[in-house]
């Protein structure tokens, strides 16, 4: 942008240019401003410091025009520019030359503006003490400083009655809707559209009557619907969890990063009197812009749950009889010195396995990463509480560690980001569903989908409602067939492409490899994007079994004395560690005999049973967790440990960006792991040399990344055989949708309410012969689900979610992309 005092030059009419993109002059309020040709006007005027007033514009949304409250005036400056009557500014491009006069400097734009926002009020409900926008109120503001001082909404005339309806609407069991405050500025139906692609709600009627609904039996279910709350300019539309709890100027306003997923969105959480009320979406346009989803808004109340732990607890010695002791409370240096002594013991009598879960921020993450080198001495460590592979460790090393965009360029590819996604030609999913596993992912490939920047390529066992939002070609893949479907699409991809590989194919056969060969073949980058907030950043941590921190390989001899002679240590652990499941087996086998645990659900481990019977089997348990679970009821030591509102962290989002945020609220109940980690290593006699969050960042931040060889070669999982189509067998193919039984969105029922149904999807001839409910059995249990039809899924294949029944497929049925036999129930059979 460049700006000039308003006088005539002798090229005034030409047309300038800079940096390739074509400029035009216009003059707004007697400055002149050049900005790329087919800026609105709204927004060039914004590049001067003129802020028009409006409802219904949006950045991120296509103009409208709807409220007209953005009214400029444009004379005629003697070029044809000029227009007999007042327009609006946000559909209207700039011209060469065109002169633009404000509500600052024309009186014609300001009553214009008046007798619109007078208009506007006519029907609108002066109740801005009860409404939930009351003091933060685009229309309340604007009210007083482009309205008329006074209302001629009078008495005399209409005696004061203004258009009402029944009240609340329930649009979804998380949105209300008072359409009395409804001034139809269609920001809500034009998200729904354009940028969710879920256009539920629409304008009914016409004229005075217009208003914004939906069918009677097609509710407001978008995994985004939250973001039309908080861009509503009038509070027309309400949520069900928040209306009328507080006030905006109670609450105490923190930035933050949500942790429910790696895509690391901005997020505001206001609180009051020590609780979070509500969180909104952070303005970060370098991630994901103005929207988040459903989950990072309303799943939050996990947190003050009445089973949350608030105190350390320590099991009393066995009885006389053998029967085991009961928990009781501890103060914290009873618990840190019980914890001790059990693990110097398990260390002594064969070794303590270290299992972190993927919810842990960095710090935390590089705390348990180095306790388990330098407190027990061993690489036994894993984050991946689900099923995993020895290919996927290998790749992690070899492709995910250190590539981040904050990490220094390697090989001269440059890493995959946010940006990337719109300017990509192509975008392969491999292993992921982003619109129920990485929704700020899906937001942003659709954006650029509907601008017609990318192509998606989706392989799936059927065309999902994402990737038909996406307009995707769906490659239909089996499961357990990614990486044949990998490499027939390897012609297809050049150096505009971006591979996006999910963590589902850590099972996959030869995926990881594949999909590794044919970006290395292509020119396509790479990116992996697993689903939990904390796993990336447990990567660069260190919480792997072939890995130190900064992406070190564990056996490199080089690599070792380098991590050693940071945490001034003589040497470290020389062999490989166990992964997950070797962790898992070796306690069953008693080869280990402790376990430090944090956050993990043996629902989510590749064998639920066998996670359980491990703990069973341990001799000596620390668990760290938030609320009381199953786990916590089996060990010997229990921690409480902070959610994220209750402390500083950061978390690695599938970018490899740090995202850092600071502590909302402070809690003396809990701690960061970090410095429970701390306090157990100083009574082990192994000082970890940090006990805050600030110290554990900056010796991270120290240490660096590994900047020597590293290996690239992967270990590929043996094949499963296929299925004997005669005997009825089908392959499971599964993931998690984005709202099911998950623990961290328990608490909030509206939320819960909102998560679609869960179906097993099966072909036509299976519902044709086994009826509209079908009954799976697998090697772990059987599960009863309503089916409905999918017409383009994989012959051989049924589709169920993940966690959204029972204790979830892992622990009721079978593995993912092993084998399930159907049988049908009763009822009347018809398309779904």
């Amino acid at each position: 942008m460049t700006t000039t005092p308003d006088k005539t030059t002798e090229n005034a009419g030409a047309v300038e240019r800079a940096g390739g993109v074509e400029l035009v002059t216009v003059t707004i309020d007697g400055i002149q401003v050049s900005v790329p040709k087919d800026t609105l006007v709204i927004r060039a005027a914004e590049q001067i410091g003129v802020q028009i007033p409006r409802f219904c514009d949006h950045p991120l949304l296509a103009p409208a025009g709807a409220c007209r409250q953005c009214l400029v005036d444009i004379p005629d400056a003697g070029n044809g520019r000029g227009f007999p009557k007042p327009q609006a500014s946000c559909t209207l491009p700039v011209a060469e030359g065109m002169v633009v006069n404000s509500q600052v400097t024309s009186q014609v734009a300001d009553k214009a503006q008046q007798g619109v926002m007078e208009l506007l009020l006519i029907n609108h409900p002066l109740d801005c003490p009860v409404c939930d926008k009351g003091g933060e109120c685009p229309l309340q503001n604007q009210a007083m400083s482009n309205g008329r001082g006074e209302s001629r909404f009078s008495d005399e005339r209409n005696r004061g009655v203004k258009r009402t309806f029944p009240k609340p609407i329930n649009l979804s069991p998380n949105i209300l809707l008072d359409r009395e405050r409804c001034i139809v500025c269609q920001r809500c139906t034009r998200f729904a559209d354009e940028i969710a692609g879920d256009p539920f709600i629409e304008l009914l009627e016409r004229g005075a009557q217009q208003q914004v609904g939906i069918a009677e039996d097609a509710p407001f279910l978008s995994y985004f619907s939250g973001n039309v709350i908080q861009i509503c300019p009038v509070g027309a539309l309400t949520s069900e969890q928040y209306r009328f709890r507080s006030r905006p100027f109670d609450l105490v306003s923190a930035t933050g990063i949500a942790e429910h997923d790696a895509c690391g969105s901005a997020i505001r959480i206001d609180h009051r009197r020590g609780k979070v009320m509500r969180r909104l979406a952070g303005n970060d346009p370098q991630v994901n812009e103005e929207w988040i989803t459903d989950k990072d808004r309303f799943a939050f109340a996990y947190a003050h749950l009445d089973d949350r732990l608030t105190y350390p607890q320590v099991r009393e010695p066995s009885t006389s009889s053998g029967q085991r002791g009961e928990l009781r409370p501890a103060s914290w240096p009873e618990a840190f010195t019980v914890a001790a002594r059990g693990l110097a013991a398990a260390k002594q009598a064969g070794g303590v396995g270290v299992l972190t879960g993927g919810r842990l921020t960095v710090e935390d993450a590089y705390a348990y990463s180095k306790f388990a080198r330098v407190a027990l001495g061993t690489n036994d460590i894993d984050f991946r509480a689900r099923p995993l592979s020895a290919e996927e460790t290998a790749f992690l090393a070899a492709h995910v560690a250190n590539t981040g965009i904050d990490a220094p360029t390697r090989d001269g590819r440059r890493p995959v980001s946010y940006d990337d996604l719109e300017t990509a030609t192509t975008v392969v999913l491999a292993g992921l569903e982003p619109e129920d596993e990485a929704g700020t992912i899906f937001l942003r490939l659709r954006k650029s989908v509907r601008a017609g920047g990318t192509r998606v390529i989706g392989l799936s066992p059927y065309s999902t409602r994402g990737l038909r939002k996406l307009s995707a070609r769906v490659v239909l893949t089996a499961p357990g067939d990614e990486a044949a479907a990998l490499r027939d699409l390897g012609d297809e991809l050049d150096a505009g492409t971006v591979l996006l590989v999910g963590e589902r194919l850590a099972t996959v056969p030869g995926a990881l490899s594949a999909a590794a060969a044919v970006a290395a073949s292509s020119g396509a980058r790479l990116a992996w994007v697993p689903r939990r907030a904390g796993d990336r950043g447990a990567v660069e941590a260190g919480c792997l079994p072939n890995l130190l921190p900064g992406g070190r390989p564990a056996i490199d001899a080089g690599a070792r004395v380098d991590a050693a002679a940071a945490w001034g240590l003589d040497s470290l652990p020389e062999a490989e560690g166990r992964d997950a499941d070797a962790i898992v087996a070796a306690l069953a086998a008693g080869e280990l005999s402790g376990l430090v645990v944090a956050g993990v659900d043996p629902d989510d481990t590749a064998d639920p049973a066998a996670t359980r019977a491990a703990i069973e089997a341990a001799g000596f348990v620390v668990a760290f967790d938030l609320r009381a679970t199953e786990v916590t009821d089996a060990a010997d030591v229990v921690f409480p440990v902070a959610p994220v509102t209750d402390k500083s962290g950061s978390f690695v989002n599938w970018e490899g960006r740090v995202r850092s945020w600071d502590a909302a609220l402070r809690n003396p109940a809990s701690l960061p792991e970090l410095r429970a980690l701390a306090g157990i290593a100083e009574q082990l006699g192994t000082p970890l040399g940090f006990k805050t969050v600030e110290e554990a960042r900056a010796e991270l931040q120290q240490l660096g990344p590994w900047d020597g060889a590293r290996s690239t070669s992967l270990e590929a999982v043996p094949q499963r055989p296929s299925p004997d189509r005669s005997t009825g067998e089908l392959v499971l193919a599964t993931w998690k949708q984005m709202i099911d039984n998950g623990r961290m969105q328990d608490g909030d029922k509206f939320l819960k309410a909102t998560g679609r149904t869960p179906v097993a999807l099966v072909s036509r001839a299976l519902y044709d012969e086994h009826g509209p409910t079908i009954s799976l059995t697998g090697d772990r249990g059987s599960m009863t689900l309503p089916a409905e039809i999918a017409d383009d899924l994989v012959d051989g294949v049924v589709w169920v979610p993940a966690n959204s029944v029972g204790n979830g497929v892992l622990a009721d049925l079978a593995s993912p992309g092993t084998t399930v036999t159907i049988t049908g129930g009763m009822g009347e059979r018809g398309t779904a």
